[in-house]
């Protein structure tokens, strides 16, 4: 099969490698949809990361496809079933894990590989976050489950609950900094769930993707020298209830 090999520090090349069979508990599955993380773009300009890969290695962690064939044990799942490989899966014993922190999981098992025809899934997320994909969903949206499973983790972390809007005088105000993937997620995702959500971005592109997905207000920061102003006028001096920081900038947190 074709597929993409991580060799160092921005070199990825497009190789023919052995096809996989999978082992005891693995299944392997056509790729159909691979997306490209920003911790991937982050791999090809250091080289590696430290838990998740060591090159050379097949590369890319997101993919949904269709199952081709089973390992001995699987139960459960059959060929040709729809299937989105989550990018990991903790051990369940640790520390961490009884106390349900399972991303800090020092045994965590990664799924590397999806840029490729086929891929073969690791055990561990076959048992734990191995998901079928229904007929209606494609599976180029399907393979954005793990980074909309993030944003819908931040956003309980965050504070807001949906009954807020119910609750309170006025829908909660949200500020959203960042408008790529996982900022316009959390606009899309917040704002279907009632608040006010006003965003922040440098691509008046993405921005009006943020307007579409229900962003009230949207401001390119690079047109606007003083953001905390803007925020307390839009919020008639209150200030924003949450702000998602969704940028990665140092200088923004």
């Amino acid at each position: 099969m074709k597929a993409a090999v991580l060799y160092g520090k921005e070199d990825v090349r497009i190789e023919s490698v052995a096809d996989p069979t999978p082992g005891p508990g693995e299944v392997v599955i056509r790729v159909r949809a691979a997306t490209t993380c920003g911790t991937d773009l982050k791999v090809w300009q250091r080289g590696g990361h430290a838990r998740m890969l060591t090159p050379p290695i097949l590369f890319g962690h997101e993919a949904a496809g269709e199952i081709v064939a089973l390992g001995a044990g699987v139960t459960g799942w059959q060929v040709g079933d729809r299937v989105v490989a989550n990018n990991s899966a903790p051990c369940g014993q640790c520390f961490y894990c009884q106390r349900q922190a399972f991303s800090l999981c020092p045994h965590l098992e990664f799924n590397n590989g999806t840029f490729a025809e086929y891929l073969k899934i690791p055990a561990s997320i076959v048992r734990q976050n191995l998901l079928p994909i229904p007929e209606s969903l494609s599976f180029a949206l399907a393979a954005l489950t793990e980074p909309l499973a993030c944003v819908l983790h931040g956003v309980a972390r965050s504070g807001f609950d949906p009954a807020m809007v119910e609750q309170w005088p006025s829908p909660p105000q949200i500020v959203v900094l960042g408008d790529g993937a996982i900022g316009l997620m959390f606009i899309g995702v917040l704002a279907q769930q009632g608040a006010r959500v006003f965003a922040f971005g440098g691509s008046d592109q993405r921005l009006g993707i943020a307007r579409t997905f229900g962003a009230e207000q949207t401001i390119n920061h690079h047109q606007c020298s003083d953001i905390p102003a803007v925020v307390r006028d839009w919020t008639e001096g209150r200030g924003a209830d949450i702000v998602i920081e969704a940028t990665g900038v140092p200088e923004v947190w």
